[in-house]
Order: structure tokens, then C-alpha cells, then sequence
């Protein structure tokens, strides 16, 4: 923002038009008797190419019906894929643990959490009672959700990237691959959502 170039300024005039023609979209909830928590989540490793530091993001359900999500850069470069992936799900568990203290608080049951995560090396480590050496720099991050899943509190499993839901937030995607997650996060089109007859916010 401070010393905005060309390819700054066309890359805000379409995130405007993305955010003009999308305007009446919103996120449809449903009635559920489920209460799973599940959650997805995904980092794009080195995405910035100016400082190489990763993107991570994840979605959190509460049954069908999607209930928070984030996508942020992460703070420290991170020397692999894994690396970054298990700083997501370790961010994730976080939110997750906010979630449950949330929900015991007013008493609604929920089953243990589970989280997707479509890489192989970051869903074996939240496993693997050995922690390799190479991972030191990681070590807080490791023994929090290591713990967690070993005192069967969460779960994380691995999911085909095809079936990451969560890329809608942290990769470039073909339109036709972004409408398709769009959908599955539950997000319609509906001009009642936003906007009255004549353009008036509505409560």
C-alpha cells in the first residue's frame, strides 16, 4: 500500500469486480442433527514470492454447516510443504480447542474433531511418536496437536487433494474448479442476502 505498482493496482480493481459481482452471495445454513466437528485445512508453501513465506487456511464445520475459516500468511518461513502444512493444522487445532470449550460451554455434544489435511508427511507426523530432529524448530507446534491425538482428543487424517476444500482459499484456481469448491462450502447466490429491492442493507 505504500508504494502501489501497476500490477498492484490490477490486481485490487479485480479483486473489486470479483467482490461487485459476488455481492449478493452468502453462506447457506441448514438444519442438522449432526454435530461432528470436522475441519480442512491446506498451506500454499513459499507462495509469496517477494519473502517466500507460506499461506495457510482451514474451514471448520459444526455438522453440515461451516462455522469458521481463516487464511493468513504465516509469520516464519517454513523449509518444507510438511513444515507448513503442520503449522496449519496446528493453527487449526487451535481454533478447533476454542470451538469445543465453546460448545461444552453451552452444552451441545459434539464428536471428537477431526481434521483433513492432504499432505502425507504432515498427517504422519501428528501420529508418529518419534519426533525427528530435523523438525526441532517445530517442536511446540509438534507436542500440542501430538498430545491432542495421542490422548484420542482429535484426529487428523489424510484427504486427496481433489478432495480439499479448502484450495478455494489458498491457491489460483480455474473458474470452473473455484465454482465447484464455492459450492461445497455452501455459498449461494441469493439477492436477499445483502441487498434490498433498491440496494438497502437489510437486518
Amino acid at each position: 500500500m505504500q508504494a502501489p505498482t501497476v500490477t498492484d493496482m490490477q490486481a485490487l480493481k479485480r479483486v473489486l469486480r470479483y467482490l461487485k459481482s459476488t455481492i449478493s452471495n452468502g453462506i447457506h445454513l441448514t438444519r442438522s442433527s449432526h454435530t461432528s466437528l470436522t475441519s480442512f485445512c491446506d498451506a500454499n508453501w513459499a507462495g509469496d514470492t517477494n519473502d517466500r513465506k507460506s499461506t495457510g487456511a482451514y474451514l471448520i464445520y459444526f455438522g453440515p454447516n461451516i462455522i469458521s475459516w481463516s487464511c493468513k500468511k504465516q509469520p516464519t518461513v517454513a523449509k518444507s510443504s510438511t513444515e507448513a502444512e503442520y503449522r496449519t493444522i496446528a493453527t487449526t487445532t487451535q481454533e478447533l480447542i476454542w470451538i469445543q470449550n465453546l460448545l461444552e460451554e453451552l452444552q451441545i455434544p459434539f464428536t471428537t474433531p477431526t481434521i483433513f489435511s492432504d499432505n502425507i508427511g504432515a498427517t504422519y507426523l501428528c501420529a508418529n511418536p518419534i519426533f525427528h530432529s530435523r523438525m526441532k524448530h517445530i517442536a511446540i507446534d509438534y507436542h500440542f496437536v501430538r498430545d491432542l491425538v495421542a490422548a484420542k482428543k482429535l484426529q487428523v487424517s489424510h484427504v486427496p487433494t481433489s478432495h480439499q476444500l479448502v484450495d478455494l482459499l489458498t491457491k489460483p484456481l480455474s473458474s470452473t474448479r473455484h465454482h465447484f469448491l464455492k459450492d461445497k462450502i455452501s455459498v449461494i447466490e441469493d439477492t436477499s442476502i445483502l441487498r434490498g429491492p433498491k440496494g438497502v442493507l437489510t437486518n
